[in-house]
């Protein structure tokens, strides 16, 4: 039997952090994850309280990569439920194939196809249901690190139809009229991108933080831990480049355009490095043209704004 783990025997650090190459249970390629002291803290507490940390920051700013590093570092499963328009709050917990029962009820009655031994699956409704992240969090042993990303895309009710879920850690299964009770409070972590509000019954139940954008040496460090052969004069070169740009983009409230995020900074820096560190320190300069500036701004807006600022030096 497999021991739950409790919120006391759980301690988030931040210093551990995957190595060059590791990919996780999906395939996918971790990446270091550096957050400050702020950070740390929230997360810990959440994982004190049991209660859902709620993400806010600009775009980009590794609200959504929080949750694999912590997965990482505690050694916990993580399931990750990508919110979209269509999506609905029970898309989380568990779908029910109404249509496949049906089907093979009718395919039963008739003597087709049927086996005797689907028999007892077909009039058994639980075979029918596949569970969402937070119905697989809920049913394990272990604490399950569960990531709901970006939920103000969905329906503005969507979040109060998560409210006994994540209040209670518990699920109802209509179909089947069981009381589902979490095994182990799952670690949960809400982004959002503040396209929408979201309703005060549902913020009543989460922490919040704010991740603010990083500072000139966590931003160096950033870089380092994606690039640790990189040159350092490049980095803090590309550092200063990339923040005269975020400056420039947002000196005017008025017309402030996306601002260019960390993630941005290192798409853009994995460019700098195909070329020769000589040609790159060149192309850095303050008063030159932007290189690559189609790795940084996304929209004609963008590209005119930026226009107008270096013709303004």
């Amino acid at each position: 039997m497999v021991k739950t783990v409790t919120s006391k025997q759980l301690e988030y650090t931040g210093k551990i952090q995957p190595k060059l190459g590791d990919r996780d249970d999906n395939g996918q390629i971790m990446y270091p994850y550096l957050p400050n002291d702020e950070l740390i803290e929230a997360v810990n507490l959440a994982i004190y309280l049991e209660r859902p940390l709620l993400l806010k920051g600009d775009p980009g700013c590794g609200k959504t990569r929080l949750a694999r590093a912590v997965a990482h570092e505690l050694d916990l499963p993580l399931e990750a439920w990508y919110i979209k328009s269509t999506t609905r709050a029970k898309d989380g917990l568990y779908s029910y194939d109404a249509v496949g029962r049906l089907r093979d009820a009718q395919l039963a009655a008739t003597g087709r196809i049927i086996k005797d031994e689907d028999i007892p699956r077909i009039n058994n409704p639980a075979s029918y249901i596949k569970w969402g992240a937070l119905g697989i969090a809920f049913q394990n042993t272990q604490r399950t690190v569960v990531l709901i990303d970006e939920i103000d895309k969905a329906d503005i009710d969507f979040p109060n139809d998560l409210l006994l879920e994540l209040d209670e850690q518990r699920i109802i299964v209509d179909e089947t009229g069981e009381n589902i009770q979490a095994k182990a409070p799952p670690i949960v972590f809400i982004t959002s991108n503040d396209e929408k509000e979201l309703p005060d019954a549902f913020l009543r139940r989460c922490l919040f933080h704010y991740v603010e954008f990083p500072s000139i040496p966590k931003l160096v460090e950033i870089v380092n831990s994606h690039f640790p052969t990189a040159p350092e004069g490049l980095i803090n070169k590309a550092v200063a480049r990339f923040l005269k740009l975020r400056d420039d983009m947002t000196k005017d409230k008025g017309e402030a355009g996306k601002k260019v995020s960390t993630s941005e900074l290192i798409d853009w820096f994995r460019v700098l490095r195909k070329y020769p560190e000589d040609e790159v320190l060149a192309k850095l300069e303050l008063d030159g043209k932007l290189p690559y500036a189609g790795v940084l701004l996304k929209t004609w807006d963008d590209h005119l704004r930026y226009l107008r600022e270096s013709r303004g030096r």
